[in-house]
């Protein structure tokens, strides 16, 4: 065991600013005797011990110091320090008191940090110009409220940099806050080239934690880097190939400097070149050409000015605006056509690019493809507008279309008519006409009315709106249709509703009655059959077992008889006479 009095404290205790720091004061008395007082002290600046607290076994003395109110002691006589600040950041002294084993002490080194916020950069926000004649600002860097002060590094593409070499320049700045923290700020310096404009930078704050280091950064940044151009590019929008007349044309210069170069545009008119800037967007690099035509066609030249050193780079390109002109419909024979004839109908135009024709009709149905047209036989129906499409397969939406009106010439032809047509006396009733013919014909009625004239399709069409009177239901209506070739005319046949319908009652009672007088005659000879009227005789039999024979001269009687009836009916009464008196005159002869 020891024999003399030994105190243990840390060499080091760490807090971070605003928190509580614990200092412990661990002591052994030999013969485990009892301590007579236990003192805690701070050294300040001037290295003198001032005393926080004076223990003893009666009770504790707590000195008015700058702790007051943030000091406490624990069981075990640790003392605790609330609300940590950075001047806090000093030596602690426990001193204790063992009578006849004498008076030990011991200290403990208060560290106070506060870690640094992620630091802040900024880049050159004007730019960084690779013919700079002093090395340019890169950026900033800046690490706020941090202590004890840390250290600031710079690092280009992930590589630390370091000062003085490759001409990198690093200034720093320390500064101390109000409340005893620093802030910390560097600014780097260093050239660059053209690949620098890809570069990225970033910076790192150091500091110490615990005896070990640790490493904050911050954001990567890009900084804009001004150099000349190497290399120019124009380019014609869309492609060259695929440009036709009315498209809108974009010719779009661009250089790999920063900043974009001054641009002028030319365009190659024989052996000089005329300036078409004022076409192009102001400082842009796109000249717009509007509804292009074939005029348009031709070599462009744009020029670069590097305002920054002067240099002047030029590039060229042909533009091929592609068209089609002078669309041709023809007609053999040209001269005028009758209904009969043939035509042939053929199509021609002038392109850079092969064609392709199709004909249509005014509905838009397809006919043909090719570029020409063989009608034959044609008709007043053939009359039509013929349209001729000419496109150009290899550039999408390049198409013109031209259109001929073919007329077919005759007389006119009637072709619907209202006729025969069932009506009543008095009734209004309306008469229709059609007729087709070219040139148009007129369209006259044999009978007044009131008339409306329209045209279906290819046909002119009338309807007459008239009463039935006893002449019109006689005479009928006759439509005319001519012109300066020839008249056609049709006439209506009216047919009075009400004598038809007499008729046809006629006829159906007559053969209802035809039908009554077979039906009661059959029952009369069945009745006789049956009380033995009629013979059974060998004759009789035959006339029984032959049915048919009996109904043909039944039915021959019948019409017979109604034949005799209908003379009778046209003969009047000097004719019944006679047909009386040549019965009776029958009947005679056949008395035995």
């Amino acid at each position: 065991a020891a024999s003399k009095l030994e105190i243990s404290m840390p060499d080091v205790v760490e807090v971070e600013v605003g928190d509580t720091a614990r200092i412990e004061c661990n002591f052994y008395i030999p013969e485990n005797a009892s301590y007579t007082y236990i003192d805690w002290f701070y050294v300040d600046r001037s290295n003198r011990q001032v005393r926080l607290y004076h223990i003893t076994a009666s009770g504790v003395l707590e000195d008015d110091t700058e702790y007051k109110k943030r000091l406490s002691l624990g069981e075990d006589k640790a003392l605790s320090i609330s609300a940590v600040t950075v001047q806090d950041a000093r030596t602690f002294v426990c001193q204790v008191g063992a009578g006849s084993y004498g008076v030990g002490e011991n200290s403990t080194e208060l560290s106070v940090y506060k870690v640094p916020k992620t630091p802040e950069i900024e880049p050159n926000s004007g730019g960084v110009s690779v013919h700079s004649n002093d090395i340019p600002e890169i950026a900033k860097c800046l690490s706020k409220n941090s202590f004890p002060p840390p250290n600031i590094t710079w690092h280009k593409n992930g590589e630390q940099l370091q000062a003085q070499e490759k001409n990198v320049t690093i200034q720093s700045t320390l500064t101390r806050e109000s409340s005893g923290l620093y802030t910390v700020s560097s600014t780097l310096y260093a050239p660059v080239t053209r690949d620098d404009r890809l570069s990225s930078y970033h910076c790192t704050v150091h500091y110490w934690l615990r005896g070990h280091s640790r490493a904050l950064e911050s954001r990567r940044v890009k900084v804009n880097i001004f150099y000349p151009a190497e290399h120019l590019k124009l380019q014609v929008m869309p492609s060259s190939a695929l440009v036709k007349e009315g498209d809108n044309v974009t010719l779009v210069c661009e250089s790999d400097g920063n900043p974009q170069p001054v641009f002028t545009f030319f365009k190659k008119n024989l052996d000089e070149w005329q300036d078409v800037s004022s076409l192009a967007e102001p400082q842009s690099g796109v000249l717009t050409l509007h509804d292009v035509d074939k005029s348009n066609s031709g070599t462009y030249k744009c020029q670069s000015l590097d305002l920054d050193d002067m240099s002047q780079i030029e590039e060229a390109v042909d533009l091929v605006v592609n068209y089609i002109e002078g669309v041709d419909v023809k007609m053999e024979p040209s001269s005028t056509l009758q209904e009969g004839q043939n035509v042939t109908l053929s199509c021609d135009a002038h392109s850079p690019v092969d064609l392709t024709y199709q004909w249509r009709d005014e509905n838009g149905k397809k006919l043909k493809e090719g570029n020409k047209l063989f009608l034959s036989n044609l008709s007043f129906e053939s009359s039509n507008t013929y349209s001729c499409r000419v496109a150009a397969p290899s550039v999408p939406g390049l198409e013109q279309s031209k259109k001929l009106f073919l007329a077919v010439e005759g007389k006119p032809r009637i072709v619907a008519i209202s006729s025969p047509l069932y009506v009543r006396q008095d009734e209004v009733i309306n008469l229709t006409c059609k007729a087709i013919a070219f040139p148009r014909p007129t369209l006259q009625w044999s009978i007044n009315g009131t008339a409306h004239e329209y045209m279906d399709n290819q046909h002119v069409a009338s309807n007459l709106t008239v009463r039935v009177s006893h002449d019109l239901l006689q005479a009928g209506a006759k439509c005319r249709v001519f012109n300066k070739l020839g008249v056609s005319e049709k006439h209506i046949q009216l047919v009075d509703q009400k004598s038809t319908a007499e008729s046809q009652g006629v006829i159906i009672v007559a053969i209802i009655v035809a039908i009554l007088v077979v039906a009661v005659l059959g029952a009369v000879i069945y009745f006789l059959h049956k009380k033995g009227k009629i013979p059974c005789g060998r004759a009789g039999k035959q006339d029984i077992t032959k049915p048919e024979a009996r109904k043909d001269k039944i039915v021959v009687e019948v019409k017979s008889d109604k034949v005799s009836e209908e003379a009778g009916l046209l003969q009047g009464a000097n004719g019944e006479r006679r047909a009386a008196a040549d019965q009776v005159g029958q009947s005679a002869g056949h008395r035995p």
